[in-house]
C-alpha cells in the first residue's frame, strides 16, 4: 500500500515501528503549510516563520518516538506554537541584552570628558581606556563581561560556559559593570 493513502494516524504508528523518514517526508508534504501558517501568525515573518517550519519537523524525527499522538493535526499545531514562543522568548531575549549593552557602552563613553586632550578621536581613546580597563578587573569578572557584553553570551550560555553558577555570574557583571563604570570615571 502506498504511503500516501495511510491516515496521519497510521503514518505515525508505521514511523515508530521501522523509523522510516520516507514517512516523516510524507507528513511534511501535508502540513508543511499548515505548519508555515501558524509560524506567520506568531513571528509575523517569513523568513522565520520558514525555520519555524524546518525546526518542527527535524524535531519530528525524535517525538514522534517519544509521544503518544492521537490526533496528529492537533499536536503539530501546539508543537509548532510552543516552537514560535520558544523563539520568540529568545529573539526577545536577545534584543533586550542589546539594548542593555548599548545603554551601558554609551553610559561608559559619556563618563569621561577630558579625551580631548591629544589629537586622537575621542571615541578611539574610549575605546581603548574600556578595553584597558576590562584588562584590569578581576579574572572573574573579566571573563564574565566578556562573553555577555562583548560575545552577546546569554546568562545561561555563560554559565555553561565557565562552569559559575547562575547568581555568580549575574554577580559578576554587575560588579563588573560598576567598576568599569568607576574606572571609565576617573
Amino acid at each position: 500500500m502506498k504511503i500516501e493513502k495511510h491516515s496521519d494516524i497510521e503514518i505515525v504508528y508505521l514511523y515508530k515501528k521501522n523509523a522510516d523518514k520516507k514517512l516523516i517526508g510524507e507528513l511534511y508534504q501535508r502540513y508543511t503549510t499548515f505548519v508555515f501558517l501558524i509560524s506567520m501568525k506568531y513571528m509575523k515573518n517569513e523568513d522565520a516563520s520558514q525555520d519555524i517550519v524546518m525546526q518542527v519537523f527535524e524535531k519530528l524525527f525524535e517525538d514522534l518516538k517519544k509521544y503518544e499522538v492521537k490526533n496528529f493535526k492537533s499536536w503539530i499545531y501546539s508543537v509548532t506554537k510552543n516552537q514560535c514562543l520558544l523563539n520568540l522568548r529568545k529573539l526577545k531575549s536577545e534584543t533586550s541584552k542589546q539594548k542593555e549593552f548599548k545603554i551601558n557602552s554609551e553610559i561608559i563613553m559619556e563618563s569621561n570628558e577630558d579625551f580631548n586632550l591629544t589629537n586622537k578621536d575621542p571615541k578611539e581613546q574610549e575605546l581603548q581606556k574600556l578595553e584597558q580597563s576590562i584588562k584590569q578587573l578581576k579574572e572573574k569578572q573579566r571573563i564574565c563581561i566578556e562573553l555577555f557584553f562583548l560575545q552577546e553570551k546569554s546568562y545561561k550560555e555563560v554559565v555553561e560556559i565557565t562552569g559559575f553558577d547562575m547568581k555568580k555570574v549575574k554577580s559578576y557583571i554587575q560588579n563588573g559593570k560598576r567598576k568599569l563604570k568607576m574606572m571609565m570615571e576617573n
